[in-house]
């Protein structure tokens, strides 16, 4: 099995993890900053280089690549998201008065069967876990420039299939 992705975890379980590994309460915060930036471990400059390789021994860190980018004349942005593993999802960014918003996917696939919706054609092949659907967020973001101010999940897959990531 893999090492879990340390984007999953919570302010809370960093806090535990990093109290287990004898650091300091505030080393919490910073980390969690850098993770919610989509920093990799070479970039947290305020992070003790031994603690960091401690991290990488236990944790790992990685990004979903852009396959593919769509821009709309109206804004919209459709990206093919390359994961970790090969697999992929989609998101859609949209532009609204009110900000943008962004459409993530909860699933590689879905197992609903729906006859109206492509995402069911090939079946459940997994379901996300939270590191990748925040990532769906914050590389969306780092790409496109621009703040998400709101999100839906109505991309691919069924979210309440996935309720606990």
């Amino acid at each position: 099995m893999s090492k879990p992705n340390l984007r999953s975890l919570t302010i809370e379980e960093l806090s535990q993890v990093l109290a287990q590994m004898g650091q300091p309460k505030f080393r919490a915060k910073q980390l969690f900053t850098w993770l919610a930036k989509g920093a990799s471990f070479e970039q947290m400059s305020n992070i003790p280089a031994a603690l960091k390789e401690k991290l990488g021994e236990q944790f790992r860190l990685t990004r979903p690549e852009v396959e593919r980018r769509q821009d709309a004349s109206d804004g919209t942005v459709k990206f093919l998201w390359k994961l970790h593993d090969g697999e992929y999802i989609e998101s859609v960014l949209m532009r609204y008065e009110y900000g943008c918003t962004v459409c993530v996917s909860s699933q590689v696939g879905c197992a609903m069967g729906c006859a109206f919706c492509a995402s069911t054609i090939g079946g459940l092949v997994r379901r996300l876990e939270p590191y990748e659907m925040l990532d769906e967020v914050l590389f969306t973001q780092i790409d496109s420039g621009l703040p998400v101010s709101h999100i839906v999940l109505m991309g691919i897959g069924e979210p309440l299939d996935n309720f606990d990531n």
